[in-house]
């Protein structure tokens, strides 16, 4: 009776809880101040990235009365108000802009995620004489600033009656260098077992790249959908050069007019400027789960 008393006041009391380590890459727990340490590292690379636009937002939401150069600044607008977002839209055409801009955005992910998954494919799984020089070409391609070619690019657009088309705007980013090196990459990482074993159950090169191969790999198609969109969405100096009707303007042209006319209106500015953010936001909400597993497929082995 003792024994069975001692045995159920042992099993009756409860456990402590255990502590949970924290421990770097290498198992190695970590002291606190380390912690510590990188978390305030994070806070400050947080700020830095994402205060800017948070900035933008609110100097957006302000007033016309309330005062946006105090000192010491005012973060929290006293009374919100949206409509500096009305006034943009009367002021210049922002929609028709922003629908340009959807346009060109829209067509470059398809052109690039088209076009980057065939060339990788053929730069990580077939087998040809010249393949490794024509990877070194598309890492040469990286290393060309746009700068440098963009004369030559609107001398190509001109002979071809592309200028102040949305086409001439698409054209010379349809494939990215990069979006195809990240591609070429992902397949690498699939194994080549796979496709062996579907090549001798009779599958040609194209089955075995729609239905094994390019299923393996969506997470970096979405690294490369949301690469492409951001680049056309974002660009500025080529659509600069190329367009001339106001009727073709993107979204980027449109906003520096906004600059231009209202140079002193800094809340209509802000408001400009989180309109054309606000579509990538947006765009990496919805992809971002797609986006980080499509680093670890594509951007990790050369």
């Amino acid at each position: 009776m003792d024994g069975g008393a001692r045995h159920e006041t042992r099993t009756d009391k409860p456990r402590e809880p255990r502590r949970r380590r924290i421990t770097d890459e290498n198992g190695r727990r970590m002291p606190a101040w380390e912690i510590v340490l990188r978390y305030l590292l994070l806070v400050a690379v947080l700020a830095l990235m994402i205060g800017p636009f948070l900035w933008q937002l609110s100097t957006a939401l302000k007033g016309p009365h309330e005062n946006i150069f105090s000192s010491p600044p005012k973060f929290l607008p006293s009374d919100p108000t949206v409509h500096n977002f009305e006034r943009v839209a009367d002021t210049i055409p922002v929609w028709d802009y922003a629908l340009n801009s959807l346009k060109v955005a829209a067509a470059n992910v398809v052109t690039n995620c088209v076009g980057a998954a065939l060339a990788g494919y053929a730069l990580a799984r077939l087998r040809y004489r010249g393949r490794k020089a024509a990877t070194i070409v598309f890492i040469l391609a990286m290393l060309v600033p746009v700068e440098g070619i963009i004369i030559a690019q609107f001398t190509t657009m001109r002979e071809l009656g592309l200028n102040n088309t949305l086409i001439g705007v698409l054209l010379p980013g349809c494939v990215s260098a990069l979006n195809v090196l990240l591609m070429r990459n992902a397949f690498l990482n699939v194994p080549y077992e796979i496709e062996e074993a579907a090549f001798v159950d009779g599958a040609n090169v194209w089955q075995r790249f729609l239905r094994i191969a390019l299923p393996a790999v969506k997470g970096t198609l979405a690294v490369v959908a949301i690469f492409a969109f951001m680049g056309a969405w974002d660009d500025f100096l080529w659509p600069l050069i190329v367009l001339s009707d106001p009727d073709r303007f993107t979204l980027t042209i449109g906003l520096n007019y906004l600059h231009g006319t209202f140079a002193n209106d800094e809340r209509l500015v802000a408001a400009g400027t989180v309109i054309a953010v606000l579509p990538l936001i947006i765009l990496f909400a919805c992809l971002q789960r797609y986006f980080f597993r499509g680093v670890g497929e594509g951007a990790v082995k050369g």
